[in-house]
Order: structure tokens, then C-alpha cells, then sequence
């Protein structure tokens, strides 16, 4: 393990790197199977949750989600990915009889674990060739916004640093920001305490010094409307937007090395 610096959250080796670096290679794997798989009014959402866990046991990995409890629910959660799709920001929950429909916009996220190193990863696609114009516009300002956030996640900045490029990108193009959800620090465990990567300003988390060997998600939720959330009464799990406009959200695992950022959930080159 690399050595403790607060709670839970650690600074990790090169080799911890590299070993998260193989989890999110197999992450990457079923995040784009999934993706590529999605045939609109047939496929469901239930469908795709069975091809991620799947393609992780080919890797010799496993969903990190699949039997996680949270600290906000009694519920354990059942399936190995999280599939949002319109107005659900974050957490929807597969869904066998759920079909995907012509031009809807969906996130679909997990966790791996390989060998007792997690990673974490989000990715958004449109379905099928029906692009709407904001479905367009959120996803390309959402996933802009998160490398934007990425480029920023260097030795000796701060989280602010991150946040802003994230906020600023996403305000000036007309959306919101989620600010009850945040990014995490991420290695051992899926989420490591005491490292939060808001994608807002005006957190505790602004001071934060990034430091050599940090390993957190950056993660922007973004609102096509206003930045407030709901919870779903009789659903434990699935967020949607409060006003009802569509959501988008993307995600990448890093590393903050000694030549800057490096993405741990891409596919191999």
C-alpha cells in the first residue's frame, strides 16, 4: 500500500498506479461493449448490466457495485453497473424490461475490481442514429467539461482548480453543475474517505493541494436545467433531475504523476 497521508485516502506507488491501471483497462472493456451492444427498441437496460459483468469476468475482474451497500440505504445493491437514462443524473438501476429507445441519452457507469485495485469510469452515449440537439449538446459539454476538470489534476494545484474548469465550461454553455454529488478518492476501496473532487467551487474541498500519487475519479453530473436533484421515494438508488430536464455524466479515474495526469480507465492504444 502506499502510505496513509489522511483517513482512508492514500498516495500510491508507481506500481499501485500501474495496478489500477489494469482495472480500469478491463472497466474500459465493458463500458464500450456495453455501449456498442445497444440496439434501440430492443436492447434493455437489464441486457446490458449481464454484458458488463461478463466482459469483467473475461478480464479476470468483477463489478465492485454487485453487492455494495451504501452508508444512505439498508439495500444492497444487485447489479454490476449503474444505467441512467433522460432526467436520472445518476444511480439507475437495470432494468430487464427496460428498453432503450431511439435518440435517448444514457449514462452508463461502474466500478471494477482486479487483483484488490478498484477503478471507476462513466461514459455517455446517444442511442441509435436519432441525435437530438440537446442530447447532442449536453453530452459533448459534459464529457468536454471532465478533460477540461482532468487537465488541471497536477502536482501542487488545488481541487478549485479542477472545479472551476469544470463549472466554468459547463456555465458558460448554458447548463448546471450537480452540487450534492461529488468525484472520490478511489484505490483499495471505491470510494477512499477524506478526498472529495467537487466539480463546483465553494466546497470544503477548494483548499485541497493535489498531490504526487493521488488517485480520485472527476466526475461532472450535468443538468440541462437547474443543478437541484430528486430522490425517487420508492427507489433507495436512482437520482433524477428536479425539474426534469436531461442529465449527462461522465467519468474517468486518475493518477497525478510526475508527468502530470494520467487517465487509468481508457482502453489500451
Amino acid at each position: 500500500m502506499g502510505q496513509t497521508v489522511a483517513q482512508k485516502w492514500t498516495v500510491k506507488t508507481p506500481g499501485e498506479i500501474e495496478a489500477m491501471r489494469a482495472t480500469g483497462i478491463a472497466l474500459a472493456a465493458a463500458l464500450r461493449t456495453m455501449r456498442d451492444a445497444i440496439v434501440p427498441g430492443k436492447t434493455t437496460t437489464g441486457e446490458l448490466d449481464e454484458i458488463a459483468g461478463e466482459v469483467l469476468k473475461r478480464y479476470g475482474a468483477k463489478s465492485a457495485l454487485l453487492g455494495y451497500k451504501p452508508p444512505w440505504t439498508d439495500d444492497i445493491y444487485l447489479h454490476n453497473s449503474c444505467i441512467s437514462v433522460g432526467d436520472e443524473v445518476i444511480h439507475g438501476v437495470p432494468n430487464k424490461k427496460r428498453k432503450l429507445r431511439e435518440g435517448e441519452l444514457v449514462s452508463l457507469d461502474m466500478t471494477a475490481e482486479l487483483d484488490g485495485w478498484c477503478a471507476d469510469s462513466t461514459i455517455s452515449t446517444i442511442v441509435g442514429k436519432k441525435v437530438l440537439p440537446k442530447a447532442k449538446k449536453i453530452n459533448q459539454v459534459t464529457r468536454e467539461a471532465m478533460y477540461l476538470g482532468i487537465e488541471k489534476a497536477v502536482a501542487g494545484n488545488t481541487m478549485r482548480d479542477v472545479s472551476w474548469a469544470i463549472q466554468n465550461h459547463v456555465e458558460k454553455n448554458g447548463m448546471s453543475v450537480v452540487r450534492e454529488l461529488v468525484g472520490h478518492g478511489i484505490g483499495r476501496e471505491p470510494h477512499e474517505d477524506g478526498l472529495d473532487v467537487p466539480c463546483f467551487v465553494g466546497s470544503d474541498a477548494d483548499k485541497t493541494v493535489i498531490q504526487l500519487g493521488m488517485t480520485f475519479c472527476i466526475e461532472p453530473m450535468v443538468i440541462f436545467g437547474k443543478h437541484e436533484v430528486a430522490h425517487i421515494e420508492e427507489d433507495p438508488w436512482t437520482i433524477v433531475s428536479q425539474d426534469g430536464t436531461i442529465a449527462c455524466h461522465w467519468e474517468h479515474t486518475v493518477a497525478v504523476t510526475e508527468n502530470g495526469p494520467v487517465i487509468l480507465t481508457l482502453p489500451p492504444k
